[in-house]
């Protein structure tokens, strides 16, 4: 049975990890260098979880999907934070991320075309004799 989700409905480590499709340690790692917030225990040294924990995480992994670095995501969280601050430096983080995407775009791009390169030109024949492994070894 799922919880309802209110500001004070409190979640275990378990239950934020499946609400987030998010591993265990790596929400530990997060809590660890600050990107989530330590959050309250309970007697027994639970963690304790709130929606707002289940927000960030969402926010974390939707940064982490595009790519952006633990910094810049630090950074976008804290701008998050401000909601009457500029948005100039997220431009300027998503614009940096944007470059760093159209790069592995390029160099995918031309290891596509080697590797379709390589199978076009292999005869199946013996290794000896094999394009794939003479044009890895030049």
């Amino acid at each position: 049975m799922k919880k309802a989700l209110t500001p004070t409905t409190n979640f275990t480590i378990g239950e934020l990890s499946k609400a987030t499709g998010t591993k265990i340690p790596t929400i530990r790692f997060y809590e660890s260098i600050g990107i989530l917030p330590e959050v309250p225990r309970t007697a027994s040294n639970r963690r304790l979880y709130n929606e707002n924990a289940i927000m960030k995480l969402r926010f974390i992994r939707h940064a982490r999907e595009l790519g952006f670095e633990l910094d810049a995501i630090r950074t976008l969280l804290a701008m998050q934070e401000q909601p009457e601050a500029s948005c100039e430096e997220a431009d300027i983080l998503a614009r940096a991320q944007l470059a760093e995407v159209e790069m592995r775009l390029t160099r995918l791009t031309a290891m596509r075309e080697e590797l379709q390169r390589m199978l076009c030109e292999n005869t199946h024949n013996k290794v000896a004799q094999c394009r794939i492994i003479e044009t890895l070894a030049s």
